[in-house]
């Protein structure tokens, strides 16, 4: 099905197909000794947008709503990414330990961007807990959340109005499009296995990984580099963006729900199927029908759930992970030797082998 599901992507020029064969599944192994973590090198300051958010809103009701979630409780993972990439491409060029204004920026909406979509998915989810603690439309209603959402993605517009650069506007606009489409993909699905998984593919696709890969894309277009180093950025992106997504959609699995912040098995019970349990289908074809009903009937998401477990489905979806993390280690390898460029083989390290 892997094989099949790889040419989900090559219907969009924007998306190149996910290398599933002709390379090592194993990413490479790192000293956690030498001083090139990435949390020293992208510094919190750089990457929150609390401050910008507080600053620009002048209704005292909308400020915790705005900022609920900018709380240090979350990963920061899409700032760092792009902070990372701008200063190894930077390095590239040979502006070393160079951070444009423009590119810290671009990080800063990256969290907005990121945040606002929490806030509409939990509205739209009616979910109960996020991060461990009360969901942000269980303290406050519905109308507000969503007004609170719409608000953050006008900031961050507003933001990137300032960098004044056409051809970074329309990638950047290009996430919140592709976020709003893969929302609507994943309240569909389809009938035959390998349709399932491309459209699975798909939405992963844009509903996770467009926002860092085109945050990595504009910091690279910022930077004034050729195209062939701006599509590499892209690429890093898009691929650890797919393998966080798929090693988020396994760890729903194998968490605890104290280390995850939130129930397990909560994709089964929104009714999603994703990658552990469409690699199930290969052995347990009655999950078909449950996919298909999406998991509403009496005791549907306990016996999916077992029958994950029962499959190999989990370890396919973390040898998916594993090769995307590939793919994004020989593509930052590519860039001069780093901090900036270790940090980034580090990072793809990080994604495959987190626990939360």
């Amino acid at each position: 099905m892997c094989e099949i599901a790889a040419g989900a992507l090559r219907a969009d020029e924007r998306h190149a197909p996910p290398a599933l064969s002709g390379m090592s599944a194993r990413p490479p192994v790192f000293n956690p000794a030498a001083n090139v973590h990435p949390v020293r090198i992208a510094p919190p300051g750089a990457r929150r947008s609390d401050a910008e958010l507080i600053k620009r809103t002048s209704l005292e009701e909308m400020r915790p709503i705005s900022t609920y979630y900018f709380d240090g409780q979350g990963k920061a993972i899409r700032p760092m990414f792009t902070i990372l990439m701008a200063r190894a491409i930077n390095y590239h060029k040979g502006r070393r330990n160079v951070l444009l204004h423009s590119q810290r920026q671009i990080a800063m909406m990256s969290e907005m961007i990121h945040s606002a979509s929490l806030l509409h998915d939990d509205v739209i989810d009616q979910s109960d807990c996020r991060r461990g603690k009360p969901s942000v439309n269980v303290v406050w209603s519905q109308k507000k959340v969503a007004m609170a959402g719409n608000y953050i993605l006008s900031v961050a517009c507003m933001m990137l109005s300032t960098i004044q650069n056409n051809d970074v506007t329309l990638t950047v606009s290009q996430i919140v499009s592709d976020l709003v489409q893969g929302e609507f993909m994943q309240l569909g699905s389809k009938e035959t296995e390998n349709e399932r998984f491309a459209h699975y593919l798909t939405k992963t696709y844009r509903k996770t990984a467009s926002l860092i890969a085109n945050c990595m894309k504009a910091v690279a277009i910022l930077s004034d580099v050729d195209e062939r180093t701006i599509e590499m950025a892209f690429q890093y992106g898009r691929n650890v963006g797919l393998a966080f997504q798929l090693v988020d959609d396994l760890l729903d699995f194998v968490a605890s729900s104290t280390a995850m912040g939130k129930p397990t098995a909560a994709d089964l019970k929104l009714g999603l199927a994703t990658a552990p349990v469409l690699f199930a289908c290969e052995r347990y074809p009655e999950l078909n029908a449950m996919i298909m009903r999406r998991f509403q009937e009496p005791g549907d998401v306990k016996k999916a759930f077992e029958l994950v477990h029962k499959s190999n489905g989990l370890e396919q979806t973390r040898f998916l992970a594993k090769k995307h993390c590939v793919e994004a280690s020989k593509i930052a390898q590519s860039f001069t030797k780093s901090p900036y460029q270790k940090a980034l083989l580090i990072m793809a390290d990080l994604v495959i082998n987190r626990m939360k």
